[in-house]
C-alpha cells in the first residue's frame, strides 16, 4: 500500500502523544505498561492507515460492523492482527463474525451466546469473548445492566464454546471526562465481584476512548479502545 510520507509522520506523531499519555496516566495508576493494550478503534478508517499503525506497533483493531470489517480484513489479511467486534452483534451475523473476528466484546443477551454456541457445537474452537455492560443504564444503549450482571455471568459461564475474558462499557458521554470516573469505578468493581465465576483468562477490562481513556487507565482499564485521536478524522 502506497503511504505519502506526511501521512505515516501524521500517525506516528498521533501514537506517540499517545502513548506519553497513557504511560502517564498508567503511572498515576500505580501499575506497569505492560498491563495495558491499544486498540486501533478503525469503524470508517482506511485499510492503508491501519496498516501504518500495524507497522508503528499497534496489533489489536476493533470494528463496529461486520460488513464494513470484512473488506478491510480481507485487504490486510497477511498481517497478524487480532481483530475485535466492538458493535452490537445481530444474531443473524454471528456466522460470519466468528470467521472475522478474534475477539467479540459486546455479549449482552442470552440468546447471542446460544447463537454462538450452535454455530461452534461441533467443533474445538473456543471464543474469546467480553461482556458489555450499560454501566450508565441507558436505554438507547446496549448491554447488561449492572444489577443484572452476576446472574448474567452464571449463565454465561456454562456455555462451553464461549470463553469470558472480560467486561467492556461505554459509558455516558460527559464533556469532562472527569465525570465518568464514577462509571469507570463501578466497571471495576463488577469486574472483582464476578471474575471468581470465570477461569484464569478473565482479566481484561475494555473500557476509554479517545476522550476519556487517561480517567478509565486510572480506574482500572486494561485495554482502552482509541479511534480518532489515533487515526484522524474518519472517512
Amino acid at each position: 500500500m502506497d503511504i505519502s510520507k506526511e501521512y505515516y509522520t501524521t500517525l506516528k506523531n498521533n501514537l506517540e502523544k499517545v502513548f506519553e499519555r497513557v504511560e502517564n496516566a498508567v503511572l498515576r495508576s500505580k501499575r506497569r505498561l505492560e498491563e495495558v493494550k491499544i486498540l486501533g478503534a478503525s469503524k470508517k478508517q482506511s485499510p492503508e492507515k491501519i496498516q501504518v499503525l500495524y507497522d508503528l506497533g499497534i496489533r489489536l483493531f476493533g470494528e463496529n460492523y461486520v460488513q464494513e470489517a470484512e473488506k478491510k480484513i480481507s485487504a490486510l489479511e497477511g498481517l497478524s492482527i487480532e481483530w475485535h467486534l466492538i458493535g452490537r452483534l445481530q444474531t443473524n451475523k454471528v456466522k460470519k463474525a466468528l470467521k472475522l473476528f478474534n475477539v467479540l466484546e459486546t455479549i449482552d443477551r442470552i440468546e447471542l451466546a446460544v447463537e454462538i454456541e450452535k454455530r461452534l457445537k461441533d467443533s474445538e474452537k473456543k471464543i474469546p469473548v467480553f461482556i458489555e455492560v450499560n454501566i450508565g443504564e441507558e436505554e438507547t444503549k446496549a448491554g447488561v445492566g449492572p444489577k443484572d450482571l452476576f446472574k448474567f455471568c452464571e449463565e454465561l459461564s456454562q456455555f462451553s464454546h464461549l470463553e469470558v475474558r472480560g467486561l467492556m462499557c461505554l459509558p455516558p458521554y460527559e464533556e469532562n471526562p472527569e465525570k465518568v470516573r464514577p462509571f469507570f469505578a463501578r466497571m471495576r468493581s463488577l469486574f472483582e465481584k464476578v471474575k471468581p465465576l470465570f477461569g484464569p483468562n478473565f482479566k481484561e477490562l475494555s473500557m476509554g476512548t479517545s476522550h476519556d481513556f487517561e480517567v478509565a487507565l486510572e480506574e482500572g482499564a486494561t485495554l482502552i479502545r482509541l479511534g480518532t485521536i489515533l487515526f484522524g478524522q474518519r472517512v
